[in-house]
């Protein structure tokens, strides 16, 4: 039964569920994460239910997770989705986020998220990454330009991701914070049994 992968983050966070303002042990406090306004986001914006994914490029489990989630907050309807790009397997994977994040500022995070995550494999290296990028549909000549001219601002926000993960004891990707849960890969169904679990926490609370 999937429930059993769940974790609560209350033992994590020494806080209970999400929306504590407690700060965390390197000073990053649930909002931060939950919040963080330079982060991408998908789903619903008002969703009563949010997921943060903790994701790599060259992960292949967060490639082979992906669609299912997707799939599960489109047909919810009521999940917000917040992506923290966490390169942390490869040099190719810091480059992808860093292509992602520089998408963002023509509205192109989503074209260019999933393109990478597309890619089979766990060896992907930039050239394959470039390529997938082009084919992606964003400005590429835009994409370079805002990768130049934001560069402080997305490697501020890879270390504060960075950061965050570290504070609540993360081990590795993929990693989906849903509601007060903390849970690694997930199927379709998975997700779904997730984000009902997590209303039932709320609605009990």
């Amino acid at each position: 039964m999937q429930r059993r992968q769940f974790l609560t983050l209350a033992s994590l966070l020494a806080i209970g569920a999400f929306g504590g303002s407690r700060l965390l042990a390197q000073g990053v406090d649930v909002e931060a994460i939950l919040h963080d306004p330079a982060a991408p986001m998908a789903g619903n914006p008002k969703g009563d239910v949010t997921v943060v994914a903790f994701l790599d490029y060259n992960c292949p489990f967060c490639k082979k997770a992906a669609p299912d989630l997707e799939r599960a907050v489109k047909e919810d309807g009521r999940i917000r989705l917040v992506y923290k790009d966490w390169p942390i397997l490869t040099e190719a994977s810091v480059y992808g986020a860093q292509m992602a994040l520089a998408a963002k500022y023509q509205g192109g995070y989503d074209k260019v998220h999933h393109a990478l995550m597309a890619i089979p494999g766990r060896g992907v290296s930039k050239e394959q990454m470039a390529v997938a990028v082009r084919a992606s549909g964003v400005d590429i000549d835009r994409l370079n330009a805002d990768l130049k001219a934001h560069a402080g601002e997305i490697s501020t926000l890879l270390k504060r991701n960075l950061a965050q993960a570290e504070s609540i004891g993360l081990q590795g990707t993929p990693t989906y914070l849903i509601g007060p849960f903390r849970t690694s890969t997930l199927d379709y169904a998975g997700f779904k049994e997730a984000f009902a679990e997590a209303r039932r926490r709320q609605a009990a609370e």
